[in-house]
């Protein structure tokens, strides 16, 4: 029987082989429509929240994606991980602070990166960088941690550098860990055979499908801000038709209707 601790349920659904599926919800809405729709966690998106508000990845606050990330906490009986960027800090004693408010609104997880939000120089050295997540592990209590290292997502396709952050945040107390942007089987097999914490990899067009993720080791795969992009993809067609005095948009609204209206009550 799963454990009533959220953070607990979580972390047991981290099995290498046969992997979490955790789609990344925006807000409370999209959270409660997937889990109607059965998934077991949920995280959020930076990206797909920031969208909401307007703006680019990386250009909201930490109150703000605290806030959001509660939202989503107290919408659902599910845990919820949350995507705290890099923390909201440099220093490892700015990112304890973030991740023990993090903690106090219920969340079950939450990620910090290596990634410096600076374009001339995008990634923490590997010895600040472990820091930050030693920082974190401390103060996250029972939430499960996950580390990530932003290599490939920032013109660093560098498969040592990556394991090697990877490893030695894995010495520095992170639970999971996670190279978003990883889309080779063969590098991702390897970091799932040269760790000895799960993994989790984002899901890419035209990369690994889950169940060669499921076979390669992976225990978690997420979406990113992509069911957001979905979502205002839906938007923008909709808004095309109606410009162009088109209303097939009206046709496609029941069954998506009788799942939110399952998933408000």
């Amino acid at each position: 029987m799963p454990t009533e601790n959220p953070a607990d349920r979580f972390r047991d659904l981290h099995r290498p082989g046969a992997p979490l599926l955790m789609p990344n919800a925006w807000d409370a809405g999209s959270a409660k429509i997937l889990a109607e729709l059965g998934f077991a966690a949920i995280a959020t998106t930076s990206s797909g929240f920031a969208a909401t508000l307007g703006r680019h990845d990386g250009d909201i606050t930490r109150e703000e994606a605290l806030t959001n990330a509660a939202a989503l906490v107290h919408a659902v009986g599910i845990p919820v991980s949350a995507d705290l960027e890099n923390g909201y800090a440099d220093d490892p004693v700015g990112v304890a602070e973030t991740v023990r408010l993090a903690r106090d609104t219920g969340l079950a997880g939450c990620s910090v990166e290596d990634y410096t939000g600076r374009d001339d120089d995008p990634i923490y050295a590997v010895g600040p960088a472990r820091e930050r997540v030693e920082a974190a592990a401390e103060a996250s209590g029972s939430m499960v941690l996950t580390a990530r290292c932003e290599n490939y997502l920032h013109g660093r396709p560098d498969l040592g550098d990556t394991l090697a952050r990877l490893q030695a945040y894995q010495e520095a107390g992170a639970d999971v860990l996670y190279a978003p942007g990883l889309t080779d089987l063969g590098e991702i097999r390897t970091v799932c055979a040269e760790t000895d914490r799960p993994v989790n990899v984002l899901l890419v067009r035209g990369g690994p499908a889950p169940a060669e993720l499921a076979d390669a080791g992976v225990a978690r795969i997420s979406v990113g801000g992509t069911f957001t992009w979905n979502a205002f993809a839906g938007l923008v067609e909709a808004a095309r038709e109606l410009l162009d005095g088109e209303t097939g948009f009206l046709d496609r609204t029941g069954p998506v209707r009788e799942v939110i209206d399952a998933a408000f009550g």
